[in-house]
């Protein structure tokens, strides 16, 4: 990468860093892309260049959290050997997320309600839903294969499993400090999982 593609890079990174902060002091609404500008840094032309709009820096923003957790669920199939402990070893991806700056959490409520008004911005929001959802479903249909665990519908273990992630993400943002929240995701993994258990 020379000089200048560096520098794009970064102007880029800034102009994210400083939505990011926008987004979730002031919401999607009340932020405007010059006073994303004026936190960045930069000029109009210099956002306009990296990014089509408002909506398209919030998208990318959404874009990079789930590629992270993508990357994760990715490696769910490195480590553990069995199923229950596959799922498992889900439990650390929801404590890095309850571990993420409030910004990011903000903006993700943000996104959230951006999406009940906005159809291109609830397809992003559903399709994420969709493939986390058939990944675990995938993956709890093999532990019925491999025998470890019970004949369950695999769609509605994947939908408990999110919907524990979900609710201990909004628990652990609204009382950060009210509880061991990587303690109670391991916990409460473990319960479903032995639910599941043959």
């Amino acid at each position: 990468m020379n000089k200048q593609q560096q520098r794009s890079e970064e102007t880029k990174q800034n102009i994210l860093s400083a939505a990011e902060v926008c987004f979730a002091q002031g919401g999607y609404d009340e932020t405007s892309v010059a006073q994303i500008c004026q936190a960045a840094g930069v000029s109009k032309g210099a956002f306009y260049h990296h990014f089509e709009s408002k909506q398209s820096v919030f998208l990318a923003l959404l874009h990079g959290w789930l590629a992270v957790m993508d990357g994760q669920m990715d490696r769910l199939d490195e480590g553990a050997a069995g199923v229950p402990e596959r799922l498992l070893a889900m439990t650390g991806i929801l404590g890095q997320l309850l571990r993420v700056p409030n910004n990011q959490l903000l903006i993700y409520l943000e996104y959230l309600n951006k999406a009940a008004r906005d159809p291109q911005i609830l397809e992003t929001t559903v399709q994420p839903y969709y493939q986390y959802r058939e990944a675990i479903s995938r993956l709890v249909a093999a532990g019925m294969a491999e025998g470890s665990l019970k004949a369950v519908e695999p769609k509605t273990a994947a939908t408990l499993v999110i919907a524990m992630a979900v609710g201990l993400l909004i628990q652990g943002f609204i009382d950060p400090d009210g509880a061991d929240w990587d303690r109670i995701a391991q916990e409460g993994m473990g319960l479903l999982i032995d639910g599941f258990r043959k």
